[in-house]
């Protein structure tokens, strides 16, 4: 019976995945972190990742998932919150502030309310103690200013049910867990033109850190920004640095944010060492997979979609060696699972070498629901 195709955008959204995984769990993380030092010869990821989201996973201030709301993102609460799960790294936001100093942060403003007026001021024009006197505040008795955030079109109050001061970037590497690997997203604003000295200036306080804290710490760099992630390899051999893209689902003005062909040019040029890209893209983009790994280049990717374990499944057939997600406790269970095999069904893996050998799954086994719905996307990569 022919299969009716659909398309990405009618894939369950968050409200609707299942709280509870069908999935057993196999740890997955390495005990001693990874290997991801750079190479001019092509980088390899050693094993399928699990990224957390800005942590714990983002912030969907009105989505009626509690999980969504749990920690805030982007804090020292949500990282170690992380460490909980088998998750391979944690990726977060990095700005400079006016007085350089590398903070953890998502938006370009801040939004805030006094006597009843609403106010926004850029994180980047702010100092290190402007920035850090929004939200809760980490001396007892001390009130922060409220902390508001922009969302479908409306303006509501930051709330979630475990809140947290904002951090540096150093603390983020003194006090989080050194289980994780950290996904380090440099962050510019879409609409501003930026000079090369600027970046530079800014790209050279972020390393400043990394490399006086980083230590042992597996870490990638990315960011949106291409003449940022270009600057990023030169200034450096340590990391590997990754491009991310929307892609194609949405449109740019510079030509190298558009697609994944001109993600994998840029990457060539620039000795890069892998694209980031929003899962619809590769979906609707299946051929420039093969390309991608032609070119010896990683590819991870980000989205909601990639909170559906069918979805994150589909990618790993397809080539896909990681997925940033933000239902970091029911993706890490359900990849240990669907990737692998249990001993005794002929087909074994092992995870780790000597005395702390695991045996894998390498074939899920899917509920009817679960099949069908993994069936509906196939083609549906064609057709889009």
């Amino acid at each position: 019976m022919a299969l009716k195709a659909v398309h990405v955008s009618d894939v369950p959204n968050l409200d609707q995945v299942t709280e509870n995984a069908s999935l057993s769990l196999y740890s997955t993380r390495f005990p001693k972190g990874m290997d991801v030092s750079s190479s001019r010869t092509g980088y390899k990821i050693p094993k399928f990742l699990v990224i957390g989201h800005r942590g714990s996973g983002m912030n969907i201030l009105q989505s009626s998932d509690r999980r969504m709301k749990a920690f805030k993102e982007n804090s020292i609460l949500s990282f170690n919150a992380a460490a909980n799960s088998p998750v391979d790294f944690i990726e977060f936001d990095v700005q400079v502030t006016k007085d350089d100093c590398p903070v953890i942060f998502h938006d370009d403003f801040i939004l805030s309310e006094d006597n009843g007026t609403i106010y926004e001021k850029r994180v980047t024009e702010l100092s290190l103690p402007e920035f850090l006197c929004y939200g809760p505040q980490r001396e007892p008795g001390t009130v922060g200013k409220s902390l508001l955030r922009k969302t479908g079109g409306k303006i509501i109050s930051w709330n979630v049910e475990s809140d947290d001061s904002f951090c540096t970037l150093e603390e983020v590497f003194e006090k989080v867990n050194l289980c994780l690997g950290f996904n380090i997203e440099v962050k510019f604003d879409d609409h501003i033109v930026y000079k090369q000295d600027h970046l530079t200036h800014v790209l050279q306080a972020i390393l400043k850190v990394v490399f006086e804290y980083g230590k042992d710490r597996p870490i990638i760099f990315s960011s949106f920004q291409p003449d940022a992630a270009l600057l990023l390899r030169k200034l450096q051999s340590t990391y590997p640095v990754f491009f991310l893209t929307n892609g194609g689902t949405e449109i740019y003005y510079d030509v190298r944010r558009n697609s994944l062909e001109e993600a994998i040019n840029l990457c060539l040029e620039g000795g890069l060492q892998g694209i980031v890209s929003e899962v619809k893209g590769v979906l609707r983009n299946p051929g420039a997979v093969p390309k991608i790994k032609e070119a010896k280049l990683s590819l991870l990717t980000y989205g909601k979609l990639n909170n559906v374990p069918e979805a994150v499944y589909l990618q790993h057939l397809m080539g896909v060696e990681g997925v940033i997600v933000d239902l970091v406790q029911e993706i890490t269970e359900a990849v240990s699972f669907m990737i692998k095999q249990p001993p005794g069904d002929g087909e074994e893996e092992v995870l780790l070498e000597g005395e702390d050998q695991i045996p894998v799954k390498t074939n899920p086994q899917f509920s009817e629901r679960e099949l069908s719905f993994l069936l509906k996307l196939i083609p549906a990569l064609i057709q889009l």
